[in-house]
């Protein structure tokens, strides 16, 4: 089975069930620290595609406004 890529919106919700498992003392102690890494990594994620989101529209509201 292929691998399906990770976006926005699904590591998203993944981050918030991991959140509110933790919140909600859901977790067990042997998980923990294996949860809190992926949430560190789907946060990482998330930052990136804004980032990258926020830089491809500066970058076209530039050239939209050299274009009048």
């Amino acid at each position: 089975m292929a691998k399906q890529e990770l976006t926005y919106n699904k590591a998203y919700a993944e981050l918030e069930k991991i959140v509110s498992s933790i919140e909600n003392e859901e977790i067990e102690i042997d998980n923990l620290a294996k949860q809190v890494k992926r949430a560190a990594e789907l946060l990482s994620f998330c930052k990136e595609k804004l980032h990258n989101s926020e830089a491809e529209i500066s970058k076209i509201m530039k050239e939209m406004g050299g274009a009048n």
